[in-house]
C-alpha cells in the first residue's frame, strides 16, 4: 500500500513540474499580452513543428536547443547553419529570415492576404530576404531541415534499436532462454508476447509470425514516440499528421501486397443481389482507401487532443488572471488538478493508441486473405 502511495506521489510531483515548466513559458509569452489573450495561437504554437526545442523563458529569453537548418535556393544554392543564426526571428542570415510574430508586428505584416483571403505569410517558415527586407514569395526556398519533429523521431528510433538490440544480445547468450529474464527483459517479454497472442494469432491465424516484426515495429515506434511526447519541451511527433500518414501508408501498402483473388472477388462482385451490386462495389472499393485512413486520423486525432486539452486548462488560467487577479489565482488549483488528471490518462492512451493501432494494422491484413484462409479450412475439413 505504501508503495503505491510513493509511486502515486512521484507522478503527481512529476505533473505538477511538468504544469509549472508549462505555466513559466506561457507566462512569459502572455506576460505583454495580458489584455488580450489568444488560447488558440498559443495552443497551435505549442504543437506545431520548429526549428529548435523550446522549453521556457527566463527574463524573456527563450531557453532553446537550436537545430540544423537546410535550405537550398536555385540562385543561392545550398546552405547549412543553425537556427541559432536567426535569433528566433529577429535577425536574418545568409539572406534568409524566419518569419515570425514579432516580425510580422514591427513591419505590420500580420493581417496581410492574398486574393482567396488566406494569410500571405506563414508562422515559422523560411523565406529569402528580398531588396526591401521583407519576405521574397517569388524566391523559391527547399526546407530541408532538421526539425524538432524530425530529430525527435530519429532519436526515438535510435532509442528503440539500441534497446532491442540490446535485449537480443541477452537472448542470444541464453539469458531468457535457459535462465529466468532479468533487466529490462522482464518489462519487453510481456508486451512481445501480448502482441503476438492478442494481436497477431487472433487476426492472422497460422501466418502471424510472418506479420509479427512489422506489427512490434509500428507497436513500439508509436509507444515509444507517444512517451516522449508527455516529456516538457518534446515534439509531439505522433500527433503529427505526416508521421500518422507514413505510418498509415506503410500499412496500406503491406495490406495490398497480401490480398488475393478472394479479396478482389469480394470487392468487385460482393455477395449480395444484383440490384445492390452497383450500390456496394463502389462502396467496397471506397472502403480499400478509408481502412488506412482511419488509422492515420485515428492515432493524430488522439494523440493531439489530450495535448490541446491540458494546454486549454493552463490557457485558462491566464484567460481567467487578465480578467481579474484574484480569480486567476483562486482557479489556478483547479485547472491544474485537470492538467494532472489528463496528464495521467495521456500515459494510458500511449500505450492504448500503439495497441489500437498495431490490432487494427492486424486486423485489415488477415481480412486481405481471409478468404484463403476459409477456402484452406474448408478443404481441410
Amino acid at each position: 500500500m505504501s508503495s503505491r502511495l510513493v509511486k502515486s506521489l512521484r507522478l503527481l510531483t512529476f505533473g505538477l513540474v511538468v504544469l509549472f515548466i508549462s505555466n513559466t513559458s506561457l507566462a512569459n509569452e502572455t506576460k505583454h499580452e495580458e489584455e488580450k489573450i489568444n488560447p488558440a495561437k498559443i495552443i497551435i504554437e505549442h504543437v506545431s513543428d520548429a526549428h529548435d526545442f523550446h522549453f521556457f523563458n527566463i527574463n524573456e529569453k527563450p531557453v532553446t536547443i537550436p537545430l540544423p537548418v537546410i535550405l537550398y535556393n536555385p540562385e543561392k544554392g545550398l546552405s547549412c547553419f543553425m537556427s541559432s543564426a536567426f535569433h528566433h526571428g529577429h535577425e536574418a542570415h545568409d539572406g534568409y529570415m524566419l518569419y515570425t510574430e514579432h516580425f510580422a508586428k514591427e513591419h505590420h505584416l500580420e493581417d496581410v492576404k492574398d486574393a482567396k483571403g488566406q494569410l500571405l505569410y506563414k508562422e515559422g517558415q523560411i523565406y529569402t530576404v528580398g531588396a526591401d527586407g521583407l519576405p521574397d514569395l517569388n524566391s523559391k526556398v527547399y526546407d530541408l531541415s532538421l526539425t524538432k519533429n524530425v530529430v525527435q523521431n530519429i532519436l526515438s528510433m535510435i532509442l528503440l534499436v539500441w534497446l532491442m538490440i540490446g535485449v537480443a544480445k541477452h537472448y542470444k547468450n541464453g539469458q531468457g532462454v535457459k535462465t529466468a529474464p532479468k533487466g529490462f527483459q522482464n518489462a519487453i517479454e510481456p508486451v512481445i508476447t501480448f502482441v503476438r497472442d492478442e494481436v497477431a494469432k487472433p487476426n492472422l491465424g497460422h501466418k502471424y509470425q510472418r506479420f509479427m516484426p512489422l506489427l512490434l515495429t509500428i507497436f513500439f515506434v508509436i509507444l515509444i514516440n507517444n512517451i516522449i511526447g508527455l516529456i516538457p519541451g518534446s515534439a509531439n511527433v505522433s500527433g503529427n499528421i505526416a508521421f500518422t500518414a507514413m505510418l498509415g501508408l506503410i500499412s496500406f501498402i503491406v495490406i495490398l501486397i497480401n490480398t488475393n483473388k478472394h479479396f478482389w472477388a469480394h470487392i468487385f462482385n460482393p455477395p449480395v443481389p444484383m440490384g445492390v451490386k452497383f450500390i456496394m462495389v463502389p462502396v467496397e472499393i471506397l472502403g480499400i482507401f478509408t481502412k488506412p485512413f482511419a488509422l492515420i486520423i485515428r492515432l493524430f486525432a488522439n494523440m493531439i487532443s489530450g495535448h490541446i486539452i491540458i494546454l486549454s486548462f493552463i490557457c485558462l488560467i491566464f484567460v481567467f488572471g487578465a480578467m481579474n487577479t484574484a480569480l486567476g489565482w483562486g482557479t489556478s488549483p483547479f485547472f491544474i488538478l485537470l492538467s494532472v488528471f489528463i496528464y495521467l490518462i495521456e500515459v494510458l492512451v500511449a500505450f492504448i493508441q500503439a495497441f489500437i493501432f498495431a490490432n487494427l494494422t492486424a486486423v485489415f491484413i488477415g481480412q486481405a486473405f481471409e478468404g484463403e484462409h476459409h477456402h484452406e479450412e474448408a478443404a481441410h475439413h
